[in-house]
């Protein structure tokens, strides 16, 4: 387990990282997620003892960061950004290099190296130079490092940062498949990782902790939450349009760009579909009275609402639903304005 308490770091007079606080168990992905420049590197640094904070503290597995790092890193596996290596070796002398450096004995070292490979697809590159791998595998070297003496906390920053689909996918499930046993914290700049394997997820910006919760939590959290999509036929767009404005004139809608229908500012707009022939809606519901104090509409109510308004062009109705909320919108909106305090977290 990584229990962090009221982090900070500061450099001369910028602070990179303010006062945060989380905690990892087993069991436990953790994604750390912010802009470029938000602090997750700089944090990962502190985590793994590369770092000294200005502030708090680091316990891992009870043993305190900056009183005895060198006994904190033996539980911890860490992949750095860049994933660097010794280029001039291959990834088969790297790796047996690694299992020398953390102790292993013959029968562990063996043990752990087939493991590592495994779990990486490193065996087509294992006798070629480091420095004529490419990014992906390069990441790969970098990730089966991480992993050799099996940690019990596993710290990763930007893991598939380079990878293909299908590296990617790969790497995820290996991510899910280890954190059975292990606590992992995954710095991330991108949403889909978050979605694909963290159990919870916390944003930063500037330093500061913005949000926390499952990825669910954070979502549900989005103005997506309980919209109603609307998929109708293109050549409907103008009629679908006009019944959504009748209806639903003091709704709020979504901002998504159609530039033949006139729609009344931040209140409802449209986008093409998958393809030519779709056009999208995206209908909110809202207070009238615009009081936060006051029951908005239900879900299924507002989505019967919906359904009823679109009734006379049924025919061009291609798909109806409601939305669970959407994690980028989440952040677009923590991120997007300078914060002063550290907002409530959901979990």
């Amino acid at each position: 387990m990584i229990e962090v308490q009221n982090l900070t770091k500061t450099f001369a007079d910028f602070t990179a990282v303010s006062d945060l606080s989380f905690r990892v168990s087993k069991g436990d992905v953790l994604g750390f997620l912010g802009p470029n420049g938000a602090g997750k590197s700089t944090t990962m640094k502190m985590l793994v003892g590369f770092l000294r904070p200005s502030g708090g503290q680091i316990m891992v597995d009870g043993i305190d960061m900056v009183q005895d790092p060198l006994e904190g890193q033996k539980r911890l596996g860490y992949l750095p950004e860049g994933a660097p290596a010794w280029v001039e070796m291959t990834p088969r002398e790297f790796l047996h290099f690694i299992t020398a450096v953390r102790g292993l004995d013959k029968a562990a070292a063996h043990k752990a190296l087939a493991r590592a490979i495994d779990l990486t697809q490193l065996h087509n590159v294992l006798d070629q130079p480091i420095d004529t791998l490419s990014k992906g595998y390069r990441r790969r070297v970098g990730l089966a490092q991480a992993i050799l003496h099996d940690p019990d906390i596993l710290i990763m920053d930007e893991p598939t940062d380079g990878l293909d689909p299908n590296q990617k996918s790969h790497i995820r499930a290996a991510i899910k498949e280890m954190a059975t046993d292990t606590a992992i914290i995954v710095s991330t700049h991108i949403l889909e990782e978050v979605d694909a394997i963290c159990t919870r997820a916390m944003i930063i910006d500037r330093g500061r902790h913005l949000a926390s919760g499952t990825p669910a939590e954070l979502a549900a959290r989005s103005r997506y939450c309980g919209a109603v999509e609307v998929v109708v036929k293109a050549s409907a767009r103008a009629a679908v349009a006009t019944l959504l404005k009748a209806q639903f004139s003091d709704i709020e809608c979504s901002d998504i760009e159609c530039s033949d229908i006139e729609f009344p500012a931040t209140k409802m707009t449209a986008s093409h579909g998958d393809n030519n022939n779709d056009t999208r809606f995206c209908v909110f519901a809202a207070n009238k009275s615009g009081d936060e104090s006051s029951p908005k509409i239900k879900a299924a109510d507002f989505l019967r609402l919906v359904q009823d308004c679109l009734a006379p062009q049924q025919e061009a109705l291609l798909a109806l639903s409601l939305q669970s909320g959407r994690l980028d919108d989440v952040f677009a909106t923590l991120t997007a304005a300078p914060n002063t305090a550290t907002e409530k977290t959901v979990s």
